[in-house]
């Protein structure tokens, strides 16, 4: 049988330290589409040398409606979404070609997405279990643009299966990259929470603020056994905890008018 055409969507936004080695591991495929959240470096310009479907789109911090414009713009018979700082690696061609060449009936994969923190592979506490719905066939998933705007839901119609394969991560290069996307994006984070109502109690929020932090560094580093990733599992664990805490602190910031008044 021949192999179903596979087309790629990776969204960008100033992303030219990372787009073009994204797009050099995935060119095999049969499309490629980048939506861009109208970058302001040369991201665009690295970019349109693999493809001529590039579209801008202000995203307004919304990933799952960035993620269904390039479903809505990809004529291939699969799709998988990509951001740009995630690679293709060899083993991946593999797995995915056998399996769109396989005829199967089903509508969506999963797989692991190895995490790289500040040049190492996380093996325990770098949410390596974390295994995102990234592959499916057009007209099968789209994505739900209300709700968490960050992490992204998908709903599919019909049966899921796992791949034994991965992509690669490099989100966080260094820990000043890492502090200034969490600083973005755990601001979306408390204007979501914020936009749900009703606000939380003053008790919850300061459990959220003190005990929530601790429980998740605990999660990672002792649970997860990210102590065995040495230094590099000790920082991410810290900083995970930090990025938890922040993202109430925003959330009191954006309502505290609210929480110093006498409201419990």
């Amino acid at each position: 049988m021949a192999r179903q055409k596979l087309s790629i969507v990776v969204l960008t936004r100033n992303e030219e330290a990372n787009v073009s080695a994204c797009l050099e591991t995935v060119k095999w495929a049969d499309e490629i589409i980048v939506v861009d959240d109208r970058s302001s470096d040369k991201t665009i310009e690295l970019a349109r040398r693999y493809t001529n479907k590039v579209i801008i789109n202000v995203s307004e911090g919304n990933l799952a409606r960035q993620r269904n414009i390039g479903i809505d713009n990809a004529t291939g018979d699969w799709i998988l979404q990509m951001d740009a700082d995630e690679r293709a690696p060899a083993e991946f061609k593999t797995k995915v070609t056998e399996f769109l060449s396989s005829g199967s009936d089903l509508s969506a994969c999963r797989f692991r997405r190895l995490n790289n923190f500040c040049g190492k592979f996380l093996e325990y506490g770098g949410e390596g279990l974390h295994k995102p719905l990234r592959l499916f066939k057009k007209g099968k998933a789209r994505f739900l643009v209300t709700g968490n705007r960050i992490h992204e839901e998908i709903e599919v119609d019909g049966k899921i299966v796992e791949l034994d394969t991965y992509l690669e991560h490099y989100n966080f290069p260094d820990i000043t990259h890492y502090i200034k996307t969490q600083d973005f994006y755990s601001g979306i984070e408390a204007q979501d929470l914020s936009g749900k109502m009703p606000l939380i109690s003053r008790k919850k929020l300061k459990r959220e603020l003190t005990l929530g932090p601790i429980k998740l560094f605990f999660k990672i580093y002792i649970k997860r056994k990210g102590f065995k990733d040495g230094m590099h599992g000790l920082i991410f664990a810290a900083l995970s905890a930090w990025r938890r805490f922040l993202i109430y602190a925003k959330y009191w910031e954006l309502n505290k008018e609210h929480y110093d008044g006498r409201t419990k």
